[in-house]
């Protein structure tokens, strides 16, 4: 069970052998320890000593964020005790073929997923410009399987990132101020949305590391520095597309999101983050989030970001250039997290081992996968497609 808690001035404090959730003398809700695999803490939530003895004891991944959606830190559970594989991730950032080739896969997936995604939006919307765009990202394909370097796949990477952004707006049935990716601070509804699901994203993916006993920090297409997740954010990008993006579409398509939902960085007035009991509609119905098989000749592409030294952790990101930051009212957020769960529960047919699963299962699939490329009982790090 993941339990996200945002409601400013509550508590989590122990009773017998269950956490309850209080703000002042009411509780909100119980939680069973023993049911719990992540809590999402969002700016101002108490965490007693007991209670935090209780989820260090249990292994709970609890994860610190600013009242915004904005990543701060975890606690950190004991490492894994498989020192020997741990030890072969780092002993391979000195590979450069190993590195090179696994670079090359998670570009690969990337690209491709975006450009299915285009392509749905242009039969759909009937639009020249995704599928232009598409057109544009197919063709870094050729520079892709004769790249030489990691840096020139992330050059291959960051040229795919902006035609993709650039047309993503097209999939959006109303106009919310959205044509690129802007992160710091993001200055419409859409890249707002963006920014809180890529959080959302990264903690499953962090989560699905540890699950398979691998460290989080040593990578190669995002480059490791102190105390940089930089595995994390090589295992999410091929799934920004997957899971965030065509959520977001969804979100605002299906109008679960509308303008009225968002506010610039002014105070709220009292009242304004009530939650609105109101059913919505099912985010899985909507045709940009379903998935397919695999087919290896939709192959040709890769993945995103500014990955070099120095860059952030969400790297396809752009400045806000002085605009105020454009952020989600209570209700809004709430939704956002309640349609995110739904989207991680959802299964599909996954082309690797043939079988149905969700895709909170395919994250610890992929990382599982990724563990038997760096042990070496696999060859070739498979990327999941979009279709």
């Amino acid at each position: 069970m993941h339990i996200y808690i945002r409601t400013q001035g509550t508590r989590i404090v122990r009773e017998g052998r269950h956490l309850l959730v209080k703000k002042g003398e009411d509780t909100y809700h119980t939680l069973f320890v023993e049911k719990l695999r992540q809590v999402v803490l969002f700016g101002n939530v108490e965490l007693t000593p007991a209670a935090r003895a209780v989820l260090l004891r249990h292994g709970v991944d609890t994860v610190f964020c600013s009242k915004d959606g904005r990543y701060q830190g975890r606690f950190a559970t004991p490492e894994s005790k498989n020192v020997m594989l741990r030890k072969r991730q780092f002993s391979l950032l000195d590979d450069h073929s190993f590195g090179l080739e696994l670079c090359r896969q998670l570009v690969v997936g990337k690209l491709a997923n975006m450009t299915t995604l285009l392509m749905r939006i242009q039969r759909t919307r009937n639009r020249s410009e995704p599928k232009q765009a598409a057109r544009e990202i197919r063709g870094l394909a050729a520079g892709v399987a004769g790249a030489d370097s990691i840096e020139s796949l992330r050059g291959y990477e960051g040229r795919g990132s902006a035609l993709y952004f650039g047309a993503l707006r097209w999939g959006l049935l109303q106009d919310f101020g959205f044509c690129r990716r802007v992160r710091r601070p993001p200055t419409d509804p859409v890249n707002a949305v963006l920014s809180l699901l890529y959080t959302f994203l990264f903690n499953r993916v962090y989560a699905a590391i540890r699950q398979v006993n691998l460290d989080p920090h040593p990578a190669f297409l995002h480059v490791s520095d102190y105390g940089r997740h930089a595995l994390v954010m090589d295992l999410m990008e091929e799934f920004r597309v997957i899971i965030a993006d065509t959520l977001c579409l969804s979100l605002f398509n299906l109008k679960i999101l509308q303008k009225e939902d968002f506010h610039c960085e002014i105070p709220q007035p009292a009242g304004q983050d009530e939650c609105r009991e109101e059913p919505t509609p099912d985010v899985t119905a909507d045709p940009y989030g379903h998935m397919a098989d695999l087919d290896s000749r939709e192959l040709f592409d890769l993945p995103s970001q500014r990955m070099g030294e120095g860059a952030p952790h969400d790297l396809e990101a752009e400045n806000g250039g002085g605009k105020p930051a454009v952020k989600l009212h209570g209700a809004a957020f709430r939704r956002v997290v309640e349609n995110f769960e739904r989207k991680m529960t959802t299964e599909f047919h996954y082309p690797p081992e043939e079988r149905t699963i969700t895709y909170a299962d395919a994250l610890v699939a992929q990382a599982s996968m990724y563990r038997k490329v760096v042990e070496g009982s696999l060859r070739v790090y498979q990327p999941l497609l979009l279709k």
